[in-house]
This record gives C-alpha cells, sequence and structure tokens, in this order.
C-alpha cells in the first residue's frame, strides 16, 4: 500500500486554486522539460512533459519533473523498485488499484512500494506538476498496462 503524506502548509489549496488555469512555466521553480518522447506517449492519455533534473548517475537517484497539461493522466502501471512523487504545482490525482483516488496539492508524498499498479495525472481543470525519484534505479523496471480511461478517470476523481 502507498503512503501518502502531506508536508505541513496551511496554504496548498489556496496555492493549487491559484496555480490551475496559469501554464506550468508559472507555477513551479522547475523546468517544464519537453513533451514526452514517442516511446513514453503512448502511456498517457494527454500531454506530459518530462524534465530530468539529475545528470550524475553515480549518484543513483534520478529525479525528474512530470509536468501533465489539465486533464491528461498515465496508464495504469508498476515499478519493480517502487517510486516516490512529491507534487509539486497544479492539483492532481493518485490511485493505487483497489483504492480510492486521491486528491494531490502542492507539498503531498506519495510513497508508492515495488509492484504496486497505479495512475497518476492532474485534474481535469489544472496543470500538474510533480517530481518523480526512482527508487532503487538499478534494478529499477517499469511495467506499463491498460489505460485509464475517460470513465475510469471521471469515477476515480468524482469519489
Amino acid at each position: 500500500m502507498a503512503v501518502a503524506m502531506a508536508l505541513p502548509n496551511c496554504c496548498n489549496q489556496l496555492n493549487a486554486q491559484n496555480m490551475e488555469k496559469k501554464s506550468p512555466e508559472q507555477t513551479s521553480v522547475f523546468p517544464t522539460g519537453d513533451k514526452l518522447p514517442e516511446m513514453f506517449s503512448q502511456y498517457f492519455i494527454g500531454q506530459a512533459y518530462l524534465a530530468r533534473l539529475t545528470q550524475n548517475k553515480d549518484l543513483n537517484c534520478p529525479i525528474s519533473n512530470v509536468t501533465f497539461e489539465p486533464g491528461c493522466r498515465n496508464n495504469w502501471h508498476s515499478h519493480t523498485g517502487g517510486q516516490i512523487l512529491i507534487a509539486i504545482s497544479g492539483k492532481g490525482y493518485y490511485q493505487a488499484r483497489g483504492e480510492a483516488a486521491r486528491l494531490l496539492l502542492p507539498g503531498d508524498i506519495v510513497e508508492i512500494p515495488a509492484n504496486v499498479e497505479h495512475w497518476h495525472g492532474a485534474a481535469p481543470d489544472s496543470w500538474f506538476s510533480h517530481l518523480a525519484i526512482e527508487c532503487n534505479p538499478q534494478t529499477n523496471k517499469n511495467t506499463w498496462l491498460e489505460p485509464v480511461d475517460d470513465k475510469q478517470y471521471t469515477e476515480a476523481i468524482l469519489k
């Protein structure tokens, strides 16, 4: 089961509301990056962007900023080594298979254990960015599964 926690921040909801209609360049100190390469965009509904933030492979801690346009989300997937998400701007959602979707606001952290099937993405009315930290990168492999279709997405975020 993934663990979600929020950093102390009484202004999370206000910050998310202020960021909903702005472009990602106006909402984050991190670069938005480039559109996902074709090999990854096939696993997303909508447009997402990727900016790799760490370059030194010797540190063994890959960190990227992933930015989702409103309504964009990735397919169900899992990571053999786990993953950590840190919401940094806008409003998004995370859902582990078999659990209710959770709203993510700036400062929220999701710890995703190895092999937990899940998806994450933006709210329908907001850009959303999170830092993605790859755990155990020497052995971590993604397994991409089926898309989260519009019906599943709407049901998940309205519960």
